[in-house]
């Protein structure tokens, strides 16, 4: 978990490589529906343009269909993904309905002025027309109204970890390895 820009998708590629188990990245998930011109695809388009979340029933019917993929059935990593409260319910059934549950929720900290730098390179960078300033200061909005409530849940449960999401990609590795192996030791 944590704010667009805070490195979840490359770390999330590190954490499960390190696993071997997949990362599933609902922008990954979103940007196959739009490029193969799915229904879900294209509605999910409208919103992902304007810098918005894309609806919950939308996002769900998405993470059901990768979830039950068959690389996906002896573990998986979630990057993105939950991002309301609402998800964490859908997620809760669909986990229980295949016998599994969350071990840990990883949160990225970072200061919302690199996020906005950091997503301005990236949008310079890949030409992505949905990292502009004024984009990426509503996802920050929308986060911290939306998603940010999540971490309290998951402290609640005993689940949530949070790293220094500060630093370069190898650094931050390091913390997100280091507090994964701790969680592990005093569960």
């Amino acid at each position: 978990m944590g704010p667009p820009g805070a490195g979840k998708g490359t770390q999330a590629q590190l954490v499960a490589e390190h696993f071997g188990i997949p990362a599933i990245s609902t922008g990954d998930i979103f940007r196959a529906n739009v490029s193969n011109g799915t229904s879900l695809g294209v509605e999910a388009k409208r919103y992902m343009d304007a810098g918005e979340y894309v609806p919950d029933e939308i996002t769900n019917n998405m993470l059901r269909d990768r979830l039950s993929e068959p690389d996906a059935a002896d573990g998986f990593l979630l990057d993105g993904y939950p991002r309301t409260l609402s998800q964490v319910d859908f997620l809760d059934s669909v986990l229980a309905e295949q016998g599994a549950e969350l071990d840990y929720v990883v949160e990225l900290v970072v200061d919302e002025n690199e996020i906005v730098s950091r997503l301005l390179k990236r949008a310079a960078e890949e030409g992505r027309t949905d990292d502009s300033e004024e984009v990426v200061r509503n996802r920050m909005r929308v986060y911290n109204e939306q998603t940010a409530p999540l971490t309290a849940l998951y402290a609640e449960r005993g689940l949530l970890v949070r790293v220094d999401g500060m630093g370069r990609v190898e650094e931050v590795a390091a913390r997100v390895e280091n507090a994964i192996v701790t969680a592990s030791r005093s569960a």
